[in-house]
């Protein structure tokens, strides 16, 4: 389960900003997960509920937004959402294709693969 490790340097480094801060809480935490990373919602969301007991961040919400897998192709300038192997378990399961939706040919993945803390709702000390 690399969501733990995952979750447990995001908080980390969460923690280590808001030293930079007079917090009094942070009522939400947003992260941006892409779909390549094979991270799953509800394990990070398990995993960050244990990681941030006993610290400014216990109980706040976590929100996390899916980054879709984009690609670009450079034989026919296809640019947009890779193509997906339905396996029948509905969408979530399904596996992306990297190889060119109009042409099959090769491409250059532009997004999915990203793991990392888009905003921090916190509120400060007076």
């Amino acid at each position: 389960m690399h969501e733990v490790a995952v979750v447990s340097d995001l908080v980390s480094s969460i923690l280590e900003e808001l030293k930079k801060y007079n917090v009094k809480s942070v009522p939400e935490v947003t992260l941006v997960i892409g779909k390549l990373t094979n991270l799953g919602h509800e394990q990070i969301e398990f995993a960050y509920g244990v990681i941030t007991r006993d610290s400014v961040l216990e109980g706040s919400s976590l929100v996390i937004e899916e980054e879709p897998v984009c690609v670009n192709c450079a034989e026919c300038g296809y640019d947009g959402p890779a193509g997906l192997i339905d396996l029948g378990y509905g969408e979530e399961h399904s596996v992306p294709l990297l190889s060119c939706p109009e042409c099959k040919g090769p491409v250059t993945v532009v997004s999915g693969r990203s793991c990392f803390v888009k905003c921090l709702d916190i509120v400060e000390e007076d």
